[in-house]
Order: structure tokens, then sequence, then C-alpha cells
């Protein structure tokens, strides 16, 4: 092929992967990649600058206000992703109402963690393959930092598995907030800009731009990294109370930080259960946060864990 010919090949490249920032079903079969370990590169540039923007925080300062809000948005987030992405369009583990089912999933895509029907289809992908050969992200097979992070800038990871969640995109209104998943966070940031400046005209010690970095960008990379944990470092360390095909482990620490992800061999051995902190002393908000709503009504039917499984347990 000639340089001319390679020319425009590589524009029209170019091009798709722009579009794919708008658009992410846009690719179409042709166009996916088989190799798992190449990298999105254009996909590549917001992880990143969202990453360096935590800098900001040494032009615009911090206030109380602004840490605050910042752990506000960090808990409401990740309560998103752990309730809704994971408990219920991964696993179906509760009921509710088509509105609410919208509702969480427009609160899980301010995460920034893409689309509910993106989310669900790998995870769902991860359980039935978990740490084998087709694991996207098993840490024993490809590494603590692939499993991390790695495997989310793939390529080849970048379209949702649609064999996965015929249950989800019967919906379109989810196809919607998955196919144009940059919507919900641009209108956050927009969100925090606007909230710090009313807070600054009420009298606060804060700003937009202050809101926007503390808020926004260190929030998120925040909840980025400790949801990334549970794929890389709860298949690496922690103690294991069931016999599991994988190498799931159950992390204290982990299950405080992300409101309950961490007993992750109780999830492992039984995924359909609501809750994932098994035993009273097992601490899970989420769960908690599950049951408060559904005492209001607006959740229902929330899956148990049998007590077959609880007799399994080496932890009684």
């Amino acid at each position: 092929m000639s340089g001319s010919e390679r020319q425009p090949q590589s524009a029209r490249t170019v091009g798709k992967s722009l579009v794919r920032w708008l658009d992410s079903w846009a690719e179409d079969e042709s166009d996916v990649i088989h190799d798992a370990r190449e990298m999105d590169w254009l996909r590549v540039v917001p992880f990143v600058l969202l990453h360096a923007s935590c800098l900001l925080v040494l032009v615009v300062g911090w206030s109380w206000t602004a840490v605050g809000l910042a752990a506000g948005a960090y808990v409401v987030r990740m309560f998103a992703i752990t309730a809704f992405y994971h408990r219920y369009f991964s696993h179906r583990t509760f009921q509710t109402s088509r509105w609410m089912q919208f509702l969480f999933a427009v609160l899980g895509s301010t995460a920034i963690q893409r689309g509910p029907i993106w989310w669900a289809s790998h995870h769902r992908a991860h359980h039935k393959n978990s740490d084998k050969v087709d694991d996207v992200h098993s840490p024993s097979r490809d590494g603590f930092w692939w499993s991390h992070m790695g495997w989310i800038l793939s390529r080849r990871n970048f379209r949702p598995r649609f064999e996965m969640v015929s249950d989800l995109t019967r919906f379109p209104e989810l196809r919607f907030l998955d196919r144009f998943d940059v919507i919900v966070p641009i209108l956050s940031l927009g969100g925090f800009y606007l909230l710090g400046e009313l807070c600054q005209s009420l009298g606060a010690d804060t700003s937009g731009g202050q809101l926007v970095v503390w808020g926004f960008c260190i929030s998120t990379i925040v909840t980025y990294h400790v949801t990334f944990s549970i794929n890389s470092v709860a298949h690496r360390m922690g103690t294991r109370s069931y016999e599991t095909a994988d190498d799931s482990r159950n992390n204290p620490l982990l299950a405080l930080l992300t409101l309950g992800e961490g007993w992750h061999n109780n999830h492992h051995r039984y995924p359909a259960s609501v809750r994932q902190g098994f035993r009273w002393w097992e601490l899970d908000m989420s769960y908690y946060g599950l049951r408060l709503l559904a005492a209001l009504g607006l959740i229902w039917r929330l899956n148990p864990v049998p007590e077959r499984i609880l007799n399994e347990s080496r932890v009684l």
C-alpha cells in the first residue's frame, strides 16, 4: 500500500474514533479488534486528562465545602455503581419500576463508568469466565494493572457484549443512555460548576471551578480506582469463606470503601443475593441503603441469601 493510500485509511480510523466519543455504538462489526491488548488511544485521552485535571487543585485550592461535597458525591456515585449498576442491572437481585430503573441508570451514569448496558454486559461475562481464559480482567492471568484498568482502555472491550444483556437492550431509554454515554458526565460537570457558583453567591467558601475539581474530577478518580480494586485487589488479597472456582477474596477494607462490594468471595459464591455481606458483622452499606429503598416502596423482592449457602461458609 502506498503512502497516499495509507493516509486516507489512517484519517478514516481517526474519524471513526472521534465519532465514537459521541456515539459509542457507532462502531460496526468490521471495526472490531480481536487483539485484546490493542488500546483505543483516542478514548484513552479523556481518561488521562481526567486524572491530570486533579492537579488543578493547586490552582483552585480547597475548602471544607468543596471537600465535603466531593465526599458526598463519592458516596452517592459509589452507591449508584454498587447498588444499581452491579446488584440491579448486572444481577437483577431486586425488582423495581421502569421509571426507577431509568433513574438508577442515570444516577449510575454520573460515575462515568460507561452506560448500564456496557457495564452489566462485561460484568456478566466476568462471572461466566471468572479467572479463566475468557475473563477480561483476571489479575492471576493478565496481571494487576490490566485487571485494574487496562482492560477498560482496550479497544476490543469498547462495545457492550449485547448477547449478555438482551433483558436490558429491550428498553430504548437504556439504549440511549448507553449509546450516548457522554451526555450525563457533561451535564454532571456543568451541574457541579453551577452548584459551586450558587454556593459562592450564598456566601460559602467555594466556587464553580473548585467544585468542578473536587466534586467532579477528584471524586470521580477516587471512585474509579476504588471500584477497579474489586477486579484487581479482591482477586488477590483477602480471605475465602467459600471454595469457588475463581480467586475471589473477601476484603473488609474494600468492603468499607465500596459500601459492601469487598465481600467478593461471598458474592462469587452466590451472585443472585442482594446482599454481599452475608453475616451480620460483614458491613454492607449498599444493602442497608437498598433496604431503605424497599421500605419506601421504591424497590421490592430483594433476593436473600439461602440458608444452604450460609451453611457452606467456613465462617459461622
